[in-house]
């Protein structure tokens, strides 16, 4: 199967709207050797920011000369922009490959377009032996296709009200969505949430033993700089090129 061919299975997997749940992916997963549970990787999720800091944190990992794998979503031009290590994204070859491999597997599964690219992303990083893979949610977070790893940590941006048809009417229930990417003993990272999604997450880790951080805990916003503060580090004036505060803490 060319590639051609194979993208145009894949997008026809559209139809199949978004079908929240880990059963399926599960099922395909353990049919093709569940690659995601030999990655390293960090599980991103959030209404905003969680593409930026997925992309910062590959570029840090990268600048201490890790090979890292960066799965994120949507895609602006290509599909291959999806899938990285990096930096380069997935070249036709693996994609075509990966169809064609699975096909029927695809069908027999009923998978949608997300669950398809998410289990080739792991596949793909499996393959090429990163070190680390940063994997970003698509929806939510608890019933999202990513959601069958057990990352080294769980990251959760910000919290607003969106896709409330799917996800829910409130900040509590949108967070709870999110946060269920928590697992047992990971620990959390959260950026500047509103005070009834922190008292959500508080929750979620206590029952989960998982450590929680908080951005706001180590930042000392003024004017026109950040100051940063944890025990090991210490950044005064902190800038960065990119437009938007917002941007400073992704």
């Amino acid at each position: 199967m060319n590639i051609d061919n194979s993208l145009k299975k894949l997008f026809s997997l559209h139809s199949f709207g978004i079908k929240l749940g880990l059963d399926n992916i599960n099922s395909f997963l353990n049919e093709i050797g569940k690659p995601y549970q030999k990655l390293k990787m960090f599980h991103v999720a959030g209404s905003n920011g969680k593409g930026s800091t997925s992309a910062f944190l590959a570029s840090i990992m990268m600048e201490y000369n890790y090979k890292v794998g960066l799965y994120t979503s949507p895609h602006f031009v290509r599909f291959n922009e999806r899938i990285k290590i990096n930096g380069k994204e997935i070249p036709d070859q693996f994609i075509a490959s990966f169809i064609e491999q699975y096909d029927k597997l695809i069908d027999q599964f009923n998978l949608t377009f997300f669950e398809v690219t998410t289990a080739m992303a792991f596949s793909y990083f499996e393959a090429n032996n990163v070190d680390y893979a940063v994997i970003e949610t698509g929806l939510g977070g608890r019933l999202d296709a990513t959601n069958v790893i057990k990352p080294l940590a769980s990251i959760i941006t910000s919290i607003s009200l969106e896709h409330t048809h799917i996800l829910g009417n409130s900040i509590e229930e949108i967070t709870a969505e999110k946060a269920g990417i928590i697992k047992k003993g990971v620990p959390v990272f959260i950026g500047k949430l509103p005070f009834n999604a922190v008292e959500v997450i508080e929750k979620k880790c206590t029952e989960s033993a998982s450590e929680l951080f908080k951005i706001v805990e180590y930042v000392n916003e003024k004017k026109h700089c950040f100051e940063l503060y944890t025990d090991e580090l210490e950044v005064d004036d902190w800038t960065t090129p990119l437009r938007g505060d917002y941007q400073k803490y992704n």
